[in-house]
């Protein structure tokens, strides 16, 4: 039987997935939001023919490119012939009379996605977390290592200035979402695009890389399943994939600037904490030994992604306050905001 479900009805995607995999089972096909979305809206989408997963933006106004269906869409399908785990694409949909936005879908990957635990029996000991980690830095270096030509992303983004660029839109996309004063983020704003560094050679850039947007192999702790979240990618600094990372990773003994965003965004300590994982100093070193790529500037990319989760936050709080946002868990997330400020200022003036 058909159902409704806010932002994706099954009377209009079963028609739809039936005739783009040729499979009237289809038809039947219910779906269910996927908790813990902040961003675009996520589904499980199941039918007598399967399951699938199904990726939309979210309700209400939105952040220009920061939801894009088709970019996603484009780089999995382009990455399915490269070492880059990740979901099959299946199907693209840019039509709004079916679902009022785009979407699309992609096959369903089973295996656990550490936020704030690890399911029972999976990683107990450190040296499973260690290997979480290394397989998660390994991914990443990977990615970075796809030669874009070869697997047709070669126009996939303007590498050149891609850092400025990367600046101004972001100050655009908080000028967008501002609903309170922050001077402080306006400062950090000013003082990171007047130190931009130079950037490395191009890659793919994931643009959300984090322990929580991959699924785990769920038999082989180390080995990642499939990359997820690929929304923001494009061609530029490989860079601001790493800074990214690292301002995602708490570890134990991090002060509430650090700390702060994990536990305001997940609910809690993030799973990272737990004994075996390991500081972001030694993803750090592991990634540079993985790359060769030179990481000296790396505060600087480390102060940006601070700011960049800033404005992500800012934006999610005003759609919330909206009533345009779906799922649990956003109460508290505004909360994340001072912290991450005050990280990018320390991370800019040379802190670690």
């Amino acid at each position: 039987m058909a159902t409704t479900t806010l932002g994706a009805e099954a009377a209009s995607v079963g028609p739809c997935l039936a005739t783009a995999l040729d499979d009237s089972r289809w038809l039947a096909c219910t779906l269910a939001l996927i908790a813990g979305g902040k961003s675009n809206l996520t589904y499980l989408v199941t039918s007598p023919a399967g399951q699938v997963v199904l990726r939309r933006p979210p309700l209400g106004n939105v952040l220009p490119t920061a939801h894009d269906m088709v970019r996603e869409h484009t780089v999995i399908s382009a990455l399915s012939s490269t070492p880059v785990p990740v979901p099959a694409a299946l199907l693209l949909c840019t039509d709004p009379a079916v679902l009022g936005a785009p979407f699309h879908v992609m096959s369903y990957v089973p295996g656990p996605i550490a936020k704030l635990s690890l399911p029972p029996g999976y990683a107990d000991e450190p040296a499973g977390r260690q290997a979480i980690a290394d397989g998660l830095v390994e991914v990443l270096a990977r990615l970075h290592a796809v030669d874009v030509d070869s697997v047709g992303l070669g126009d996939f983004g303007r590498p050149r200035g891609f850092l400025a660029r990367q600046v101004r839109r972001w100050v655009g996309q908080w000028q967008a979402s501002q609903s309170a004063d922050l001077p402080a983020l306006d400062v950090l704003a000013d003082d990171l695009a007047a130190s931009v560094p130079d950037s490395p050679a191009p890659t793919v850039v994931h643009g959300d890389y984090k322990l929580d947007n991959v699924v785990l192999d769920p038999e082989r702790p180390g080995a990642i399943a499939a990359v997820l979240d690929w929304e923001m990618s494009t061609i530029g600094d490989p860079l601001t994939d790493l800074g990214l990372l690292l301002v995602y990773w708490t570890e134990p003994g991090d002060d509430a600037a650090a700390a702060g965003y994990g536990a305001a965004v997940l609910g809690g300590p993030p799973v990272t904490v737990l004994p075996g994982f390991p500081t972001r100093a030694a993803l750090t070193a592991r990634y540079a030994d993985l790359t060769g790529r030179d990481l000296s500037a790396l505060p600087w990319y480390v102060s940006f992604a601070c700011f960049k989760l800033a404005v992500v936050v800012a934006g999610i709080v005003a759609r919330h306050r909206a009533g345009a946002m779906i799922g649990d868990g956003f109460d508290g997330i505004g909360a994340a905001l001072e912290p991450l400020v005050a990280r990018g200022h320390a991370a800019l003036a040379g802190a670690s």
